[in-house]
């Protein structure tokens, strides 16, 4: 068989993706499963810049999950910000995210109460004069992969005119 997110041509076993519909999985290789266990190679999973593609929504979802877990890597928040899933699919990706705790489950949230994970996209509400960096950032602005500071649900980071800025939570709304 082939792994439905690295595409070797080897033995797939079934992984289940939780969160959304009851038996919804996808088949996946003893590569791919021994790294969602535990520490990601990020080189191995290049490959989702092919996979998160696949018509099988349990396949976007545990694309997108995996993106969200690589957001330290530029090209994994450049294929996230890529990522197009329908409503339904990103609640189910987003859901799941937080109840595995790579979003900070009732810390990290917007200015609507919106659960905030690290590489989400924000846009900022109001105007912010940036201390130390002479710029004001503007409301409407995208604020894209953004950072969250694990000791301080207030707080995120992100990158605004090129500058890596800490901004509060509750002068962003989550895209």
């Amino acid at each position: 068989m082939t792994c439905d997110l690295c595409s070797a041509e080897e033995t797939t076993q079934f992984y289940a993706v939780t969160g959304g519909p009851q038996g919804a999985g996808v088949q996946i290789c003893t590569t791919c499963q021994s790294q969602i266990e535990e520490d990601l190679e990020e080189n191995h999973w290049r490959c989702l810049a092919s996979s998160m593609w696949s018509q099988e929504p349990a396949v976007q979802v545990l694309a997108a999950r995996l993106l969200m877990r690589l957001a330290d890597q530029d090209w994994a928040r450049d294929l996230a910000d890529q990522l197009w899933l329908d409503d339904e699919t990103r609640a189910w990706a987003d859901n799941q995210a937080v109840a595995d705790g790579h979003a900070d489950a009732g810390g990290h949230v917007d200015a609507n109460g919106a659960a905030l994970a690290t590489g989400d996209n924000v846009v900022l509400i109001k105007d912010l004069p940036v201390k130390g960096a002479g710029f004001t950032a503007k409301r409407g602005t995208a604020v894209r992969g953004i950072s969250l500071v694990q000791d301080n649900p207030d707080h995120i980071e992100g990158r605004v005119e090129g500058q890596r800025i800490v901004i509060l939570t509750k002068f962003v709304k989550k895209k």
